[in-house]
């Protein structure tokens, strides 16, 4: 079975999170997207510290209406910060025999080596690198880090590095939807409609829990 990891700390979860998991499952005939809310960001702090409960349930709300996605609170329950390559042995765990594909911006992946064991996570999961607006990787093989590029061959036609363990890294132009949870919780505090950026159940729960305003 093919399953989707997409991590991320939601803050709050948006069309474009979703539009990208739903082509990315379309795309490589995955049977399901776990959704894996960040607890505690290694990278930086959490954006007005708003609680793993809270996001987790408006994950929750978003992805209830797809029959393939589904989330998880596998970091919630983990004390410390939130490391993928931690999360990902884990699912490993739990998903044996499932070929994992990893989901992340191409923003992330261009800032990939400063991340816990990254080498690692090449040995245990496809990368599904995603396009975001404004942020382009000229190149998927000079994006990687010279101490490790001799372990990838390049199909350019693919857009796909090839690991030595077998995985592949695929870099992908999705629906460029210009849209980010950073610009939604600053219309929320200036009053400001976010209608149709999110959810209608995860705008109805962020203005009945003053979420962005009252943040907890």
């Amino acid at each position: 079975m093919k399953t989707g990891i997409f991590g991320g700390t939601f803050n709050p979860i948006h069309i474009a999170h979703l539009r990208i998991a739903e082509e990315i499952r379309d795309m490589f005939g995955l049977a399901r997207i776990i959704f894996v809310p960040a607890a505690t960001p290694p990278h930086k702090p959490l954006a007005d510290n708003l609680s793993f409960e809270c996001r987790f349930h408006m994950v929750k709300m978003a992805t209830k209406s797809n029959q393939f996605f589904t989330v998880s609170d596998i970091e919630g329950k983990r004390q410390g910060k939130s490391y993928s390559i931690d999360t990902l042995h884990l699912f490993r765990e739990l998903y044996p025999g499932d070929e994992l594909f990893f989901i992340m911006g191409g923003d992330s992946f261009a800032e990939f080596s400063s991340w816990k064991q990254y080498t690692a996570i090449f040995n245990c999961c496809n990368i599904v690198a995603i396009t975001r607006p404004g942020v382009e990787i000229a190149s998927l093989r000079e994006a990687l880090p010279v101490d490790i590029a001799h372990d990838f061959c390049y199909y350019e036609a693919e857009k796909r590095l090839a690991h030595k363990s077998g995985y592949s890294v695929y870099y992908i132009a999705g629906t460029q939807l210009d849209i980010s949870s950073t610009a939604i919780r600053e219309m929320v505090k200036i009053g400001r409609s976010i209608k149709y950026l999110v959810p209608e159940t995860v705008e109805q729960y962020i203005h009945q829990q003053r979420i962005y305003l009252d943040a907890r």
